[in-house]
């Protein structure tokens, strides 16, 4: 009958369209601007930006640092351009979680409660969880810590530490703004010591000009990965493939050199 092949190809477009439209809607709720290839322009990273020197804002307010520098690499690598987002640390894994970003690059350890929510990549530098003082303190390690007030930034895996493994601790004080505002808790004598990441430690006592030191060895060792919404495994080996190949030709090594003068990945 007249008409009827044209309301076919009608009816065609229509289908071809929504279905298009559906698509880039599920892309979108995973935080991903969708191309008309098919293929993801960005991706959105998200880190706290308060984490001295693996991401932080510098003085021209720029979100700069180590995990900024692997977050853009990786970024290239996966052909998308980055988008890179900061936002609270204790919200972070609920942020990935509801889809509003793609990926954390934020130096996020790897642990077992974290494992049960999200997906993580292979280890991308390992460091471990050091106590600070000041200058002159009696305070030599967890041992010393009986009556003290020990400092800690909200939302990390110190927090629970001090809580399971150093008896008699007199308060646990929690605090946002990374260790820049622990620092200055501790020279105010509002906490007795802290508790970070080796790494950030040394650096941001270093920035800050304080007398502050490290008190005693490592009391435990961490391993950071790169955190991915569990319905997206195709993702993470995108991920994993990518630092595999940054490790082996020298990129990693060369982003690690501009921050820490060496490769970290040797400490380990």
């Amino acid at each position: 009958m007249p008409g009827q092949g044209n309301r076919s190809g009608f009816w065609a477009v229509l289908v071809v369209v929504a279905i298009a439209a559906g698509v880039i809607a599920y892309q979108r709720q995973a935080g991903r601007t969708v191309r008309a290839g098919g293929g993801a322009d960005t991706v959105k990273i998200a880190m706290s930006g308060v984490y001295p020197p693996f991401n932080y804002f510098n003085e021209r307010n720029a979100l700069v640092g180590f995990d900024v520098d692997i977050a853009k690499e990786i970024a290239r690598r996966l052909n998308r351009e980055p988008e890179l987002v900061t936002t609270a640390w204790d919200g972070i894994l609920a942020g990935l979680v509801s889809h509003k970003f793609d990926l954390i690059i934020g130096s996020m350890a790897i642990t077992e409660e974290r494992k049960k929510t999200v997906l993580f990549s292979d280890p991308y530098y390992s460091s471990g969880a050091q106590l600070v003082t000041r200058k002159g303190s009696k305070i030599s390690g967890p041992s010393s810590l009986k009556g003290k007030v020990v400092g800690v930034t909200v939302g990390e895996t110190y927090e629970a530490y001090v809580r399971e493994h150093i008896p008699g601790v007199k308060r646990i004080a929690t605090y946002k703004g990374g260790v820049p505002n622990l620092i200055m808790e501790l020279n105010n004598k509002r906490i007795d010591a802290f508790l970070t990441d080796r790494l950030v430690g040394l650096y941001a006592l270093k920035q800050a000009k304080s007398d502050a030191v490290l008190s005693g060895d490592l009391l435990y060792r961490e391993e950071m990965g790169i955190a991915v919404a569990r319905e997206h495994p195709e993702l993470l080996a995108e991920v994993n493939a990518a630092l595999a190949a940054m490790k082996e030709d020298g990129t990693y090594a060369r982003i690690s050199d501009t921050w820490f003068g060496r490769n970290i990945l040797a400490l380990e």
